[in-house]
């Protein structure tokens, strides 16, 4: 395990992860599927995600957690990102 830590790929794991349950909780909540679809929008969606709270235009009003706060804040992101999809794809 400490390998993988510290391997240089491990962000990119975590944030291919963190895509992954990030676009399929979006799913869930908007509709749509599929594994590389999830993963594609969870990793934009949390780019958007953790842009819009550096910006100090997102504030949680809750804390789970470093972990938790990152999916919630990505799945946010995500449900942007298929919001605006489905209204340039209209």
């Amino acid at each position: 395990m400490q390998e993988l830590i510290a391997s240089p790929f491990f962000p990119w794991i975590v944030m291919l992860v963190n895509g992954i349950i990030a676009g399929w909780l979006a799913s869930l909540i908007l509709g749509g599927g599929g594994l590389l679809r999830n993963a594609i929008v969870g990793i934009i969606g949390a780019i958007i995600g953790g842009t819009l709270v550096q910006n100090g235009l997102l504030n949680l009003p809750f804390d789970i957690g470093a972990w938790g706060n990152q999916i919630v804040v990505s799945t946010i992101g995500a449900l942007i990102v298929i919001i605006i999809a489905r209204i340039i794809a209209r």
